[in-house]
This record gives C-alpha cells, structure tokens and sequence, in this order.
C-alpha cells in the first residue's frame, strides 16, 4: 500500500481544467500560492539529465507517438517546474560568461526542455532561444522571490509580446522598485548612498532650518532604530553657502524632504509625520533628481500614477522653500546646485489629470506650485551669476568649491595630476589641501568653476561644455525658461483671474535686465509689493524669444547654438537640444521648418537622436576618450523633447519615426539581453554597452531587472503613445527602422558613421553581438 502524502490543508492540485491566474498578472499573484501535483515523485517538474542528454544528441527532432496525457490542441501549455532545480540548470548550461543573465553573446545551446503540467512533468517541450529562456529565468526568479520550490507556469508568459511585457514591467514593478519615502519606514533604502567615498557611512540626515517638528521626529525615529546609527542635523537658515556646503563633504547625508501629518494614536498627541512617496532614477542615484523627476513623472502620469508625481512637485516645493532651489540631488554635497528646470510644465500636467471634483483643492496646489517657480525663476535663474545681464539669457553657473565629493576617486586624476606634480605632492595630498583652501590654484578654480556647471547642466559630460560651460548661455535652458514664463503667464491668466499674491519675500529681478540694473547696490522691487499678472510674464517671455533669435539662432546653419557671454559669439558645437525650442514653442513656424527639413539629419540614426553631431564631438583617442553626452550616445530626455516639440509644430510623422526608432532600440536589447533597461544607448551601433567614462547605469542585474531606469523606463511609455497600432506590432517583432520606413538611403552623412549605419541596417542583431564581443574582450583586456 503506498504511504499516504503530507500536504497542506489548503494545497491547490494542478489538474487539467484547474483555474490559472492571468499571465499579465502581478507576480504576486500569479506565483501567490504554492501548487501540487498528484504525482508522489516530483523529479519530472524540472530538466532532467536524460533530458539534456538528448538534446546533446539532436534527439530533439525525432516525433513521438501520440500519448493520452499529451497537452490538448486547444489548451494553452502550461509547464511544472521545480524553481531551484530549473535556476541551477539553466544558469550551468545557458549562462556561459557568469553574468546571472542569459543574452546573445552566451554561448549556450539556447534550449531547454521543460515537463509539461498535464502530464505531471512526465511529457515535456522545448523552450528555445535567448527570449524565452531570458523570461524564464526571470520567471523562476520572481517564484523564487514569492517562496515558491514549485510553479506551474504558462508558456504564454515566456512568449510574451515583449512590447506588453516590457510595459507591464514598467508599470507594475519598475515603479514600485524605484519609489523610495524619506520616513523612519523608508530611511535604510534611502540613506545607502554609492557616491559616498568617504569613510564616514554612518546614515545622517540634514533637516531644514525652521522644521521643528520634523526634526524632532527625526530624533525619536533614531532613538526607537538605535541599530539605524542616525545622525540628525539641522542646517543653517542660509544652507547653501558655498564654504558651509564645503565643509559637509566629510560629513554626506541625505536632504529632508515634505511630509505629511498622519493620525498615530501610538504617539503623544495623535498625530505623526509621514514622508511623502518618490521615485528615483535607480542604479547608483538613490536620491530624488531635479530633472530626471520630470521625465519620471511623464512616464508616471502615462500610467496612471497622478498622486505619485504630485508628490514630487511637493517635494520640489519644498526644496525651493527650505533650500533656496530645486536641487541637482537630494544630498548634502548637492545644496549649491541646480539642474534644468521642468516645475511649471510638470505641475501643470499633473494639474489637468487631477480630480476634476477636487477643483478649490487642485487649485490650492497649482498656486502652491506658480508660487514656488516664480521664486525660483527671480532667485536662481534669473540671478547672478546665472544671469548674463548684457544679453538678459541665463546661464548654468552654480556656486561652490573644491573638488565635486560625489564623482569617483579616479575622476579628476588626469586634471590634478600636474598640479600635485608641481607642488611635490602625492594626488590625495593636493586634494587635501586644495580642497581646504592652503593651496590656491585660480586655474584650477576656473576648471571647476566650469566643472560644475556641467553638472548643474545635466549633461555631464561632453565636449561641448568643456571648460567652458559656465560662461555659455545654452539653448537648451534658455528654451525651459521661455517655457516658464509662458506657462506661468498662462496659469494667472486663466487658472487665478489674472492676478497671483507671492506669500513669500524676495528680491524680484528687473526687468529689462541690463547691465546697470544689476550693478551693485541697484535696488531691488521686492515680491510682496504687488500682485503677479499675466501681461509681465508674456512680455517676458516675448523678450527672451527676441534674445534667443538673436544670440543663439544661425540662420546660414539652420540651428540654434549656445552662445560664449565672455567671448561673446557662438559656439558652433552642433547639439541636439536645439530641438527643446520647439518643446517650448520659442521658434517660428520657419525656424521649426528649418530645423527639422535641414538639420535633424543631422542628428538621425538607427536608434533614435544621438545628442550631438561626429563633426561636433570630433576625434576620439586614448588621450581624448568618449563623453556620454556626444556622439553616438541617446539619451530619453533629447529623444522625449524632440517628440512632444515635432507634435507640437505639426511634425507628428518625423515623431513617430524616431520614437519606433528609440523604441525599437530599447526593445531589442530587452529581448536580447535578458530583459535589460539602461539609463542610455550608443544609438549608433545599438547597444546599452556604453565605452563612455561613467559606463552605463541600470544593467548590473541578476536574473531578473528589478528597476530599469527611471527616464528610460517612461521613454518608453510615452514613445508608445506616439506610435499606431501597425507600429507597435513591428517593434513588437524587432522590425527594424530601416525596413519598416522602407528608408535605406538615410545615413548620417560622415563616411565612417555611415559605414555603421548600413551595416546595422542590414544586421541589427550582428551589429549588437560585434559591438558586445568588443566590450567583453575590452574587460577581459582591462583585467
């Protein structure tokens, strides 16, 4: 008699007409519940040596009789896996370079058999190439996750449309990964900072002047997580001095942000503060971004996620009340830096998907919003020493000293090395002491100077901002600005009849702006004296189009460029945030024909929008390495901007092109690459390999990507809002550009980029195994 089987009371028995769970659903619930078979052995739920051993021997091929219990036609398959025993055999036999992932340069037989779920694991069938085992082991790492030794799992899951597989990753687990609270709940994820080089990790957190209460909350939440460490600091009311943010470069913390006041009738008075949800870029940025948030709250509001990017914008208005400006990062070593600014276009998106029953509570917020962008806008952007008073544009050009604290140790070797030569001292010597202010180098000063403002820029770094980037006033944020003025002229014409009180006091900055009303001691209109209307910000803006037509459109070159205020003439570095212009809506009708009928060729490759031209970028050797802000590098924002700007003049084709064109990108490297979302591309030879000098964020994964990235995830929701039906279909079966737009004609235009191009026209695939062969042996040359 055979023994009788231990099984739990409420354990589900997997029979043929068994209820299953969706295959889009969340893996929470697909994997929510352990499922048995009636078989009393379960070596058939996983790969079984004699199974591998007949593939060894192309067995595979040979037809079986039919049996009684092989898969109905008419039933989707289902296959009975043990999840640790499939992990190990598919990693042993599939992941041949040790990556935990399984992509086209592994060199593994790409098939695998799998006992299928009605036959209790007796028959089985084969899964093949890099797609379907990829999705498998992702599959297996989600069982893993959710406690699962066994599961029966769908074969429809593994052959997903990876248009609607990538999409609901997005949507419903790369968001969710990315959100971060800055809260006693939140502050283990949030405090981990991989910038920090020093060796102080201890956890800190920098609390603004004037925030009692949250202080105060800070130090219960370190007196009840005495394991935490939490050192709690509260700043100076003028916590972006220079000097003083210096002095914090060995002391690294995270920067509060809003919270809520929640109910807690475990706390003395009843009430407790609750911190306000966020999501951040991921990889090694584990902090809220200036403008990444914005690209991030595209993506957000595409998937419905409203109250998400609200928070945001809350965030941001608190950054700008208790920090002066919306930070590049919310660190301490960032207090004196900026990023491009996106607030009035961000908050008045979110605006129109509120809910519309809420409208005295929405418009609170959206005032809340103007309030804080105005400030900004008169404090910041509009400010010395951002602000060029002779040509009235503005300017990246933050404060600060010393050596940026958050970049990697090797970094600056190449700059400091000479000078720490003269004095006679070893690199971390110099640093010591310059950073300290013992030694003085004004050249130096002037490097960082420049430095900075490439970060503040958001485009560190490229050749075209090199040692020069503080003085330039860009196309790009003088596009945002334009873009400010009109939004915030709009919101008060019809949003507050016309008319916006500001609560808070500052300096207001005159208009026009010129030389003599900047002078020192020139006295200053003060934001409580009057009234906000609309007419002030539309002649604003109308001044700022006359400037940009002026100093930054070349009408012969049919482009806009940045324009040197020291050397005063432009730049004739050919870049592809020219393109903002039309996001902003600062071009004429003939300027917008021009750029995109002339000069977006420039720009056009395989895979989307490179950032700048090969001419412009210019040779590239060992002792002038690639930037990841020139040619061939993609980035979402340029791709994202030059979308919504196309639409925007009327150009709906020429979007739809290069949003199939970045998204088929995207795509392949997700099938390709075991499900891989990085935070950029070589658009060129399509591939996330990136030989620049940061490398490449959001690819160190295993088995499973767990985040994406942030702006790349929401480039891809937003990409697919621009493309039909018939286009999301060709991208979905990695159709390439080329042959869907039937344009195999279009080259760059340089001979060598368009060498590339045709190859990769007619091989995408093989150009992608070349180029990550050549990144592989590179390594292993490096090792």
């Amino acid at each position: 008699m055979a023994p009788n089987l231990a099984i739990a009371p409420n354990a589900l028995f997997y029979e043929h007409d068994t209820k299953h769970h969706p295959i889009t659903d969340h893996p929470s619930d697909y994997y929510g519940q352990h499922i048995y078979t009636r078989a009393r052995t379960y070596s058939n739920t996983g790969p079984t040596k004699s199974h591998r051993r007949l593939h060894q021997q192309h067995a595979d091929n040979l037809r079986s009789r039919r049996l009684s219990h092989d898969e109905k036609p008419h039933a989707p398959r289902r296959f009975l896996i043990d999840v640790e025993e499939t992990i190990r055999i598919v990693l042993e036999q599939e992941d041949t370079d040790g990556d935990f992932q399984i992509s086209v340069t592994d060199s593994g037989p790409k098939l695998l058999s799998l006992g299928t779920a009605t036959s209790n694991g007796y028959k089985s069938f084969d899964i093949r190439g890099t797609y379907m085992l990829s999705n498998l082991l992702q599959e297996l790492a989600l069982a893993r996750d959710h406690g699962r030794q066994r599961i029966v799992l769908d074969e429809a899951r593994l052959t997903e449309n990876p248009v609607d597989r990538l999409s609901r990753m997005i949507k419903y687990s790369f968001w969710n990964s990315l959100t971060r609270r800055i809260d006693g709940d939140g502050l283990e994820i949030i405090c981990a900072d991989p910038k920090n080089r020093t060796a102080n990790v201890k956890p800190r957190i920098y609390v603004p002047h004037g925030e009692p209460k949250m202080a105060e909350y800070y130090r219960r939440v370190a007196e009840e997580k005495p394991h935490l460490g939490l050192d709690v600091v509260v700043l100076p009311p003028k916590c972006d001095d220079p000097a003083f943010v210096k002095s914090l470069n060995d002391k690294p913390g995270i920067l509060a942000l809003a919270m809520q006041e929640i109910d807690d009738p475990k706390v003395k008075g009843g009430k407790t503060l609750k911190g306000i949800p966020f999501v951040v870029p991921g990889a090694r940025f584990n902090e809220l971004y200036n403008w990444d948030s914005y690209f991030i709250s595209l993506g957000l509001l595409v998937d419905g996620q409203v109250e998400m990017a609200k928070g945001m914008v809350d965030h941001f208005i608190f950054e700008i009340r208790h920090y002066g400006k919306i930070l590049n990062g919310s660190r301490s070593y960032y207090l004196c830096r900026s990023q491009p600014p996106f607030l009035t276009d961000m908050a008045l998106q979110i605006y129109n998907q509120l809910d519309r029953s809420k409208h005295k509570e929405n418009k609170l917020w959206l005032k809340r919003a103007i309030q804080a962008a105005i400030k900004e806008y008169h404090t910041v952007w509009m400010a010395q020493p951002r602000l060029d008073p002779e040509t009235g544009l503005s300017r990246y050009r933050p404060d600060g000293l010393g050596i940026p604290p958050e970049t990697e140790a090797s970094h600056f070797t190449h700059i400091l090395e000479p000078y720490a030569n003269k004095h006679g001292l070893s690199i971390l010597e110099f640093s010591e002491l310059y950073n300290d202010g013992v030694i003085s180098e004004p050249s130096l000063d002037e490097y960082f100077l420049h430095d900075r403002a490439v970060r503040e820029s958001g485009h560190d770094t490229t050749y075209r901002f090199e040692k020069r980037c503080a003085n330039l006033a860009t196309v790009d944020l003088n596009s945002l600005l334009y873009k400010y003025e009109v939004d915030i002229a709009t919101a008060i014409r019809d949003v507050f009849d016309d008319e916006l009180e500001l609560e808070e006091d500052f300096d207001l900055s005159p208009f026009p702006p010129t030389p003599q009303a900047f002078a020192k001691g020139a006295k200053m209109e003060r934001s409580i004296s009057r009234k906000q209307s609309s007419e002030e910000w539309f002649v604003r803006a109308d001044f700022r189009r006359e400037r940009i037509d002026q100093y930054l459109w070349n009408d012969n070159k049919k482009l806009y460029f940045d324009y040197d205020t020291v050397k005063k003439r432009q730049i004739l570095y050919e870049s592809v945030t020219a393109f903002w212009a039309l996001w902003a809506g600062c071009a004429s009708d003939e300027q917008a024909w021009k750029l995109v009928s002339h000069s977006m060729e420039k720009f056009e490759v395989i895979g989307g929008l490179v950032s700048g031209t090969e001419e412009s970028r210019g040779r590239i050797s060992l002792d002038r390495p690639n930037r990841q802000w020139d040619f061939p590098y993609a980035w979402p924002p340029h791709q994202i901007m030059t979308w919504v700007g196309l639409e925007r003049y009327g150009y709906l084709e020429d979007a739809q092109r290069l949003a199939y064109r970045f998204l088929y990108m995207m795509t392949v490297a997700f099938v390709d690459f075991n499900g891989v979302v990085p935070e950029k591309f070589d658009a060129v030879k399509l591939s996330h390999m990136v030989d620049a000098e940061y490398g490449n964020q959001g690819v160190d994964f295993k088995m499973i990507p767990r985040e994406g990235f942030g702006w790349m995830n929401s480039a891809y929701q937003v990409g697919l809002t621009f493309l039909t039906s018939h286009m999301r279909r060709a991208v979905a079966a990695c159709t390439s550009p080329e042959v869907f737009f039937g344009r195999r004609d279009f080259v760059n235009g340089e001979v060598g980029a368009a060498q590339v191009y045709r190859h990769a026209e007619s091989d995408p695939l093989g150009l992608a195994m070349e180029n990550a062969m050549e990144h592989l042996a590179s390594n292993a040359t490096g090792l």
